[in-house]
């Protein structure tokens, strides 16, 4: 078995925030989700997954000279951003397509499939 990072590409919308849907929108989605996690848990494949704050929260540690600086917000500015992820343990890559298959559909974003390096 092989361990896959599924990444939620984000969109910020312009303004390095992250833009959440309405309500109406949000419930449907997450309700997706939900369902998604339980047949992922039910296959045996889920590791651990979790959905991350806006990009203005981040705080950068930066290497400078022998000491480390602490800079506020995000690493780089971007259109997109990593806003969640899923780590799945399957067996090839073609699995881990299909699980990440499955969670562009429940989410609507696009997903990054990438295998951890030992």
């Amino acid at each position: 078995m092989t361990q896959y990072l599924l990444s939620v590409v984000t969109p910020s919308g312009g303004t390095g925030e992250h833009v959440q849907p309405p309500p109406e929108e949000l419930e449907p989605i997450m309700a997706r989700v939900a369902q998604l996690r339980s047949d992922m848990q039910e296959a045996g494949v889920w590791v651990f997954a979790g959905g991350l704050e806006a990009p203005s929260t981040a705080t950068v540690l930066r290497p400078s000279g022998d000491d480390v600086l602490l800079v506020d917000g995000p690493f780089a500015e971007g259109k997109e951003y990593l806003g969640g992820f899923t780590v799945v343990d399957v067996p090839d890559l073609d699995d881990a397509l299909d699980w990440g298959r499955r969670t562009v559909a429940a989410i609507g974003l696009p997903i990054e499939v990438r295998p951890f390096s030992w």
